[in-house]
């Protein structure tokens, strides 16, 4: 039977994977240095983590052609489903933390626009 370990799929193996790195924050937030989006201080471990999950999408496939037993499958999807809602928390947090800090205390309508951008995200990963 091929399993995947559900809780090696949302993070690097170790307690500090999930949190975000913020010193970016602090080194973009500067005034009159260029905007970087908040996830490229951890751009290498998001890619990784991706490239996990995509590993778990073909064991998904492997084991529905070969025929596995429904709730293995099942469970992998479950697996799969985490490992992806923890890399979009983990964007979302970033997003907020330099996105939306950075546009909200630079005031105006583009803090505004970015609370309204960051809230449909909330409610489209709230939906699904």
């Amino acid at each position: 039977m091929t399993t995947i370990d559900p809780t090696a799929a949302a993070v690097d193996g170790n307690a500090e994977a999930e949190a975000p790195v913020t010193d970016a924050a602090e080194a973009g937030a500067a005034e009159g240095h260029e905007h970087h989006h908040g996830y490229i201080s951890d751009k290498s471990r998001y890619l990784a983590r991706l490239k996990r999950i995509e590993g778990q999408a073909r064991g998904l496939h492997r084991m529905v052609d070969e025929e596995k037993y429904c709730i293995d499958i099942l469970t992998q999807i479950s697996a799969l489903k985490s490992a992806l809602d923890g890399v979009a928390m983990g964007l979302l947090d970033d997003h907020m933390q330099h996105c939306v800090l950075d546009a909200a205390r630079s005031g105006g309508p583009e803090g505004e626009e970015k609370l309204k951008e960051a809230s449909a995200a909330i409610a489209r990963l709230v939906r699904s």
